[in-house]
Parts: C-alpha cells; structure tokens; sequence
C-alpha cells in the first residue's frame, strides 16, 4: 500500500512562560529498519497514567482550545509551584499514549512475520496516525480480535495480573484494591475468581458496590458508608490479607487499610507485643486519583510498609519469561478476562476539545476513552 509522506502525532509542551501546550504535529513518514515495524494505530485508550505527561501539573480547570481540525491546539496555565514541579520538561515536545494497536504496514527485513498482521503496541507516542516501533515490541493479536479489542492489552491487564504476581511473591494470600469498579479493577475481580485468590474491593458508591456484585465479587466495601471501617476489618479479617494496592494515592485510605489490617490481626489470638501483629503488611501505591498528601497515622505497629509501584520496575524485577507468560494470558483472554468497555471513541482533535478534556479529565468511573487516530481530524 501507499503510505502518506507525513502524519499527525500528538505533543505536550510546556513552554517557559508557564502554559501547558498540546497540538497536533505534521511529522515525516519514517522507515522501517531491520527490526523495526511501522503501525498504522487504530486504536489508544486514555489511561491515567497517560494524563500524567499530558497535562502534568496544569490547571486544567481553566483549559482553552483554539484552531480546529489539524490546527488545533489546547492550552492550559500552569502555577508557579506547578513549574518547579515540571522544570526538567520546559521546552521539550514530549510524545502521548503509552499503548495501543493496529496494523503493521510496513516492515524491516527482519520483522516481515509481522507484515499485515494486527499487534498491540507499548511503547509511548501512541496518539498518533502511525508508529515505528521495535518488533519486539509488539503482541500479535488473534485473527478474530478488533483494533478496540487489542487497544489496552498491555497496562491494565499486565498491571492486574502483576498484582496477583506480586502478592504470591512476597508472601500474601490476598490482595485488596481501591477504585475496584474501574476496568482494572474489574480485570482484577475477574483474574482473583478464576485464580481463587480472595480480593477485597473498595468502590466509593452503592452503584459501584453492586457492579461488582453482579460480577460475582464477595467482598465490596463502599468507603461512603459510615460503617466504612468496621465493613473494611470485617472483609480482611475474612480474607486474610495483608497486601493492598491504592490506586487513589493522597488522603488517608492507605492508613486506613493499615489499621483495618493490624485491627483484623488482633481478632487473633497470638502473643501480646507492644510492637503490634508480626504478620508484615503493605500498600503499593500505584496511582494518582487523589493528589493531594498521603496521611498515615501510624496506628498499626511496626512491620507495616508503604511504597510506589510501577508495571515497567515490576516486569523487569521477574523477567521475561513471567512477563512472556502473562503476555500470552493476556492474549488467550483477550475478549473475556481483559475485555474493556469504552464509554466514548474520539479523533486526535476531539481529544484537544477543552470539553472533551474536561470529561475524560474527571477520570470517573465507567468513562473511559478511546482515540482511533484514523478518524478523520
């Protein structure tokens, strides 16, 4: 086929006098190396994780567009103190969307397996029209699966059955996660009943309470309830668990889920110690949902920990071969365990649309979007 001499990719630059700029960048059309795959991307979800470099530390409250088609571009002004935190990337055009999918159009001499085949892609710059990337890189998707199907096959799932990975590594026997009615969370709720691994879910609405529910899960607990607490110890009690992971970040529900913990442990009966329970208990901190300052009150012992978690440290901490095995999971279950389901299907352009923005911005749960770079600007 004939490929264009350039295409659109999506940029986020923060300039010196202190506004977040985001457009859409005429780039030359690259060619493929030995190893190299070009992908024509049909398809990027709009994760967290990718608003993170998107917007930083903006104040996207007051976010503006201007131009429209492949000329528009989004503003957003950024606060003294938001400046000291982004300093090392003033200037710097700094490329969008951690994964995605399509077909590969075109390939090195060494990659020519991969020609015409539908893969999934992590590897940064997705929100794009097309990618270069290392063979290597790439999943290959099965021959029934979409460009949507394929679109988040990599932070999510890996990211879920990492959790399962992690607990079984250090020693626990079960897990519990905040914002578990996002579609991670329910990933998750899938992966721990077919793995019989006891979960602990805490959702922060009845309606998410009873989504999960009519998944099947077994231990919801809704932190809106007054009861929030004495729900909390009652399902680690239950449960047994001693490992959590905390997609929100601020605030106190890690040390909350702490002193659910070390609560739960002494239902016991065991050795008095004015240290507290023996048995270590830990929170990963994984995600950013709240931002403001982590609370810890410190009322749970002594063999506590709280710590960040990142997939990329996790993956190269266990290798290849246990990522290799979780990659080919996640392919057999693409459509099942690690179907996602997306609210809204956006062009390039429409992702700059300060009203757009401001949807996918509030990160609420059973909204998520997905840009095809395909469709027209």
């Amino acid at each position: 086929m004939s490929l264009p001499k350039t295409y659109l990719q999506m940029l986020s630059t923060l300039t010196p006098e202190g506004t977040l700029q985001m457009q859409l960048a005429d780039t030359p059309m690259p060619t493929p190396g030995p190893d190299d795959v070009l992908v024509r991307v049909e398809a990027a979800p709009i994760n967290p994780s990718d608003q993170g470099v998107m917007f930083g530390w903006s104040s996207m409250d007051q976010a503006s567009t201007t131009g429209s088609g492949a000329e528009i571009a989004l503003q957003a002004p950024v606060s003294a103190q938001g400046m000291r935190m982004m300093k090392a990337r003033v200037g710097q055009d700094l490329t969008l969307g951690n994964e995605g999918s399509g077909t590969v159009v075109a390939a090195g001499e060494n990659a020519q397996a991969l020609m015409g085949k539908r893969v999934g892609v992590m590897g940064g710059g997705m929100y794009a029209q097309y990618k270069l990337v290392k063979a290597m890189m790439c999943l290959p998707l099965g021959p029934d699966h979409s460009a949507k199907d394929g679109a988040a096959c990599f932070v999510n799932p890996l990211t879920a059955l990492s959790m399962v990975e992690t607990m079984r590594l250090e020693g626990h026997s079960a897990l519990v996660h905040t914002a578990a009615a996002s579609n991670l969370g329910q990933m998750l709720n899938r992966i721990c009943q077919a793995d019989g691994v006891q979960l602990v879910n805490i959702v922060r609405s009845a309606a998410q309470e009873q989504l999960l529910r009519d998944m099947g899960a077994t231990h919801v607990v809704d932190s809106s309830k007054d009861s929030f607490m004495t729900d909390l110890t009652n399902a680690v009690h239950e449960t047994g668990a001693t490992l959590a992971f905390d997609a929100t970040g601020g605030g106190r529900l890690a040390s909350d889920i702490l002193t659910a913990m070390e609560a739960a442990a002494a239902r016991t009966p065991g050795a008095y110690s004015i240290y507290g329970s023996v048995k270590h208990k830990q929170v990963y901190l994984y995600g950013g949902l709240q931002q403001s300052e982590t609370v810890l009150t410190r009322g749970y012992g002594m063999a506590w920990g709280v710590g960040g978690w990142l997939l990329p440290n996790f993956l190269a901490r266990v290798g290849h071969e246990v990522g290799a095995k979780m990659r080919g999971r996640v392919v057999k279950e693409l459509t099942t365990t690690f179907a996602n389901k997306y609210s809204d299907e956006i062009s390039l352009s429409d992702a700059l649309q300060a009203d757009i923005v401001a949807r996918y911005y509030a990160k609420k749960t059973g909204e998520k979007f997905l840009i095809n770079p395909q469709l027209p600007i």
